[in-house]
């Protein structure tokens, strides 16, 4: 087992609240997304350019016209992976061990409400809470959502650790809130000194198993948000 601490601290941090990111993170990766970005993207799609674009962001620069038909072809496309579900290996033991520690436990997608909705229903956990989808605006990778979530815990981001498998969106988003970063690279495809400052994790592990090494061996885990000392009047 192996996990990459990119900048640890001298003494363990304190967690209270752990955000996932939910596809590629907690759910297997299926949707097909080269073929997504030349359905939607039609005469504009570069194939060398699939990782670079943001093609949310590129959507809402077109017609309402033409948004409304992007987004009918991403929920296809999102519905189909949604029939082919899959949870990641080592996701309900990770949050099991969450919950006993009673830590929050929070979500940021990209996806719909109704996508998030049916990994609830399937999941057969408790919910997470916040779970945010791509209703919520500014999505990932603004830190508005993961800021969002901090503020409704009572918890700092500095307390808060970030878990996804994509720099741009996730570690970004994590990074730029002031959170842990944890960077999921299942095949070690993400060299981190090449990934831009934003992008680079605080930790990168290959499985959902070692993320539930990290918590026991890197982090002090406190349940509730921060407490104010009171004085007796």
């Amino acid at each position: 087992m192996r996990i990459s601490a990119m900048a640890l601290p001298a003494l363990r941090g304190t967690l209270r609240g752990v955000v996932f990111d939910m596809d590629g993170t907690l759910t297997i990766p299926v949707i097909d997304f080269p073929a997504l970005y030349r359905a939607v993207l039609g005469s504009r799609h570069q194939p060398s350019s699939d990782k670079a674009i943001d093609i949310l962001h590129e959507i809402e620069q077109w017609s309402p016209e033409e948004q409304q038909r992007a987004y009918a072809t991403i929920a296809e496309y999102e519905k189909e992976g949604l029939d082919k579900l899959q949870f990641m290996p080592g996701a309900k033991e990770l949050c099991d061990f969450i919950d006993e520690k009673k830590l929050k436990r929070g979500l940021i997608t990209r996806n719909v409400k109704a996508a998030v909705d049916y990994f609830h229903a399937r999941f057969e956990k408790p919910h997470f809470s916040p779970a945010l989808s791509r209703e919520f605006r500014p999505y990932k990778p603004n830190p508005a959502p993961l800021l969002h979530i901090c503020s409704a815990w009572g918890v700092p981001p500095h307390e808060v650790l970030m878990v996804g498998d994509h720099p741009k969106d996730d570690i970004v988003c994590g990074n730029k809130a002031g959170t842990a970063t944890c960077l999921l690279d299942q095949d070690d495809k993400y060299i981190v000194s090449h990934l831009s400052l934003l992008q680079r994790p605080t930790f990168k592990v290959r499985s959902l198993a070692e993320v539930l090494t990290l918590l026991q061996e890197k982090f002090d885990l406190k349940s509730g948000p921060e407490t104010e000392a009171t004085t007796t009047p």
